[in-house]
Order: C-alpha cells, then sequence, then structure tokens
C-alpha cells in the first residue's frame, strides 16, 4: 500500500490514502467556491473503475453551493467508471445542505457519523 499523499490549494487540504479496497480522501478546511476545481481535480483523476472512492468530510468547517455540485460531479464521474462513491463523516451542516437538494438519500449510509471504511 503506497504512502498517503497529502495536498492542499485555498485552504482546502486533503489527504489521500490508497488502498486494494478503496482511495479515502479526508477532507480539511472549507469546501467552498475558491477550492471546488481543486477537489474535483484531485479526486477525479484518482477514481479507479470497478473501485471504491471515500471521501471523508469529518473536518470540513463550511461547504457552499460550489463545494455541493463539485461532490455531485464526482459522485457522476465515479458512477460513470463503475466505481462506488461514498461520503462520511457529515457534520450537520453539510447533511442539511444536502437535505435542502433533495440528496441526502443518495449519501446517506456513509453519511452517519462514525462509519467504518475499508
Amino acid at each position: 500500500m503506497p504512502d498517503p499523499v497529502m495536498i492542499s490549494a485555498s485552504g482546502l487540504s486533503l489527504h489521500v490514502s490508497v488502498s486494494e479496497n478503496a482511495v479515502v480522501v479526508q477532507c480539511r478546511g472549507p469546501l467552498t467556491a475558491e477550492c471546488s476545481d481543486f477537489l474535483k481535480r484531485e479526486v477525479k483523476s484518482r477514481i479507479r473503475g470497478k473501485g471504491r472512492m471515500v471521501l471523508d468530510l469529518s473536518d470540513v468547517t463550511r461547504m457552499d453551493s460550489a463545494g455541493l455540485g463539485a461532490i455531485v460531479g464526482l459522485y457522476a464521474s465515479a458512477r460513470g467508471r463503475s466505481c462506488d462513491f461514498d461520503l462520511i463523516n457529515l457534520n450537520k451542516q453539510i447533511r442539511d445542505l444536502l437535505a435542502i437538494s433533495n440528496l441526502l438519500s443518495i449519501f446517506e449510509t456513509g453519511g452517519r457519523q462514525g462509519i467504518r471504511i475499508p
């Protein structure tokens, strides 16, 4: 298993861990318009066909509509490559944003606090 990689831009840091079963990206900081392109670029380049992509949002301090759009775009890209896409450790603000936009049911299972990843 390769060593984890830490990358950052515009206040958002990504800690990327790759295993046989999944690519796990732990996000830290704001997920807003200033960094949504960075998130899309970095995560999309790591989506593997027939694999699993997990975004851990436990350390995301806030998310706006651009961040939400980035996550939805990544979900679509992953599903297009037959890759499972999960969000885990959603805080109340992110859960509320997903609920308002009628997207919570897509990410509900993994979004509960404390879900274990492979």
